[in-house]
């Protein structure tokens, strides 16, 4: 491993006190180990209700949460809109898991029929499943929209359904499991560097590849341009990741719902 001085990426978990459903706080232990394996420091910054964002960062994380916890958030998170808006045009990295994906969107319309605003980060609409409409739930097997990023595993447990806009492109494509809304083979959405997810798992971990490519992405953006292959990080590490990706896409496949062709 390298010095890390100087190579620093900035890194701000939002609401993780709030929003954690299935652990998914373990995308920023992820995101400190990776960094550590390729050379870097993740200076991690965390902010919760009623704290002001920082000046600048490299990546953003945000988890999940049911509605009551996306009530107590939407409206701060909703005047954040703005600067997370700026941050992605400008190449922030982001990872925006279920409940924050949903209000990284234009809008959530909750259980209640009350529509809390959303970030505007995607053009993304999200609507909680009505009476008797089943949940979407289980292991998720998609094959990522990324370049060198391929197939992605997680576990799924949403109500709310979500349709991407005009100016939306998915993150993935649903090999098992239900995605975005269960009918039209979505999953997520990615904008620029940003990336909105319904995976837990929690996510990162079990998908290293992705890993990379968020902190790829964030390194960039802090004008660092050279990291090493995944093999000169670290290969034992590189390599037990991949196995551990491997064993959880056998069972999505395994016990996953595949999705209609």
């Amino acid at each position: 491993m390298t010095d890390g001085a100087g190579r620093v990426i900035r890194v701000l978990s939002l609401y993780d006190d709030v929003m954690n459903v299935y652990a998914d706080r373990g995308n920023t232990l992820a995101v400190q180990r990776g960094a550590a394996a390729l050379g870097l420091e993740a200076d991690v910054l965390r902010v919760s209700l009623g704290e002001a964002l920082p000046e600048a960062v490299n990546l953003v994380l945000i988890g999940g949460g049911q509605d009551r916890e996306q009530r107590r958030i939407a409206d701060e998170l909703a005047a954040h809109g703005p600067r997370l808006r700026e941050w992605a045009a400008e190449g922030v990295a982001m990872l925006a898991v279920c409940g924050g994906f949903q209000l990284f969107g234009r809008w959530y319309r909750d259980t209640a029929g009350r529509t809390l605003p959303g970030a505007g980060v995607f053009d993304v609409t999200s609507v909680a499943g009505g009476a008797g409409q089943p949940r979407c739930i289980g292991d998720v097997l998609v094959d990522s929209t990324l370049e060198g990023v391929g197939e992605v595993v997680g576990f799924e447990n949403h109500g709310g359904r979500t349709y991407l806009g005009p100016a939306a492109q998915p993150f993935a494509r649903v090999l098992y499991g239900s995605g975005n809304n269960g009918a039209d083979g979505t999953e997520g959405a990615v904008h620029r560097e940003a990336i909105g997810t319904y995976l837990h798992g929690s996510v990162l971990p079990k998908n290293p590849r992705l890993l990379r490519h968020l902190l790829a992405a964030a390194a960039r953006h802090a004008g660092i341009e050279a990291l090493p292959s995944v093999e000169g990080a670290d290969g034992l590490m590189a390599r037990a990741a991949e196995r551990a990706h491997r064993a959880a896409v056998l069972v999505a496949r395994r016990r996953g719902r595949p999705v209609a062709r």
